[in-house]
């Protein structure tokens, strides 16, 4: 008769990785509770911090409370974007602490939960928190920040809902072209508009040579046919950079074909918009839409563009840090834990910044300016926990 074979591992504690809801509960609940109030506390500050820079434009203006009250309301997801990723560090590194503190995270690794497995309620709701930052950079944010521009100028000047689009200038991305509207609709009709057009100086292709300008009391753009000038009037120019005589086109309207006058109305509109205020599928439409682009121009966007896609997994990130971090720091208690949170969280937006300022400026590529501080990041962050066990 054969001996009955042990369930039990020859050495060491078996590992366990299926699901437990009361330690998964438990260490949530841990989690989550200095998470939302680090989260308002810090909401709180930043509304602080804006009440700080902008309230006495408000008293200045006379603003009424109604007024100042929705632009520092429409201020919050802007911030809330910034501070998910320190916050989720900060909750992770106080609940370990705690838990290190009592001993708590020992006497669970010692019954066979490793590392990543205490950590996956923590992943879990860092996977959420980065959606919501996903969310808020792409749909949110950018609306909410015009809106809070478009009430900032309000107190200024109270007509300044009604003429948004008065007196917009463009300038197209190869910078042959520079507009002017008196008043503009990306869906009908533009009015009072004037247009210069540029060639680039074959001996020194940073200058341009003015080479003729359009007046028209209003244009129209259509698709798959051109842009229409109404009662248009023609200056051509000479070598000396001289006007010659107004002419004005016997055909009315006048049309110039796309391949002729490639900017469309949608990529005027957005592209007067300050790039932070624009979404990342805005800004691929914008490089897509404008082939010609200026080199200089075109790195400013692609680099913001790779950072908002890489930014928000930093929430997701931060727990990885968290774990082995903290578990290192157990004995020396909640503060040294927080301490080192903080100068990585610090040190994290720095290098973006660093990061961020040599690919708009062509010291890096867009996708490594937009995308290394991020991945490197994480990928330590991964390092640690695999190596804490």
């Amino acid at each position: 008769m054969s001996e009955p074979t042990s369930k039990i591992p020859p050495s060491g504690v078996a590992r366990k990785f299926y699901w437990m809801p009361t330690l998964d509960g438990y260490i949530m609940r841990a989690f989550l509770v200095p998470f939302f109030i680090l989260l308002f506390a810090f909401t709180l500050l930043f509304i602080i911090m804006d009440m700080y820079n902008d309230v006495g434009d408000f008293l200045d203006k006379k603003a009424s409370v109604s007024v100042s009250v929705e632009y520092f309301l429409l201020k919050i997801p802007g911030n809330i974007r910034f501070i998910l990723p320190i916050t989720v560090l900060l909750a992770c590194m106080y609940a370990l602490a705690n838990l290190g503190r009592s001993r708590e995270l020992t006497a669970i690794r010692a019954s066979g939960v490793s590392l990543a497995r205490c950590g996956m309620p923590i992943f879990a709701v860092g996977f959420c928190v980065m959606l919501v930052n996903f969310y808020f950079n792409e749909q949110l944010v950018p609306e909410t920040t015009r809106q809070a521009e478009i009430v900032k100028k309000t107190v200024d000047n109270e007509k300044y809902v009604e003429q948004s689009n008065a007196q917009l200038q463009f300038h197209s991305g190869d910078r042959l072209r520079s507009w002017y509207f008196g008043q503009f609709d990306d869906d009908g009709y533009q009015e009072k508009v004037k247009l210069k057009i540029f060639e680039k100086n074959p001996d020194n292709p940073r200058r341009r040579t003015l080479l003729r300008t359009i007046e028209a009391e209003k244009t129209r753009f259509v698709p798959g046919v051109g842009w229409e000038f109404y009662k248009p009037e023609i200056h051509e120019y000479s070598e000396d950079g001289l006007p010659g005589d107004a002419i004005t086109p016997d055909s009315d309207p006048l049309v110039f074909t796309e391949e002729q006058i490639p900017d469309k109305p949608s990529v005027i509109v957005k592209s007067v918009i300050e790039p932070d205020a624009l979404s990342s599928l805005e800004i691929v439409s914008i490089l897509r839409e404008n082939p010609n682009m200026a080199a200089n121009l075109r790195r400013i966007y692609a680099t913001l563009l790779f950072n908002r896609l890489a930014f928000p997994w930093a929430c997701f990130l931060c727990a990885f840090f968290a774990f082995p971090l903290a578990t290192k720091n157990e004995r020396s208690g909640i503060f040294t834990a927080i301490a080192t949170a903080v100068g990585i969280a610090v040190l994290y937006q720095v290098l973006n910044e660093v990061f961020m300022v040599a690919g708009k400026n062509g010291y890096l590529p867009p996708f490594l300016a937009g995308l290394t501080p991020t991945v490197v990041f994480g990928a330590y962050g991964i390092y640690l926990l695999k190596k804490a066990g």
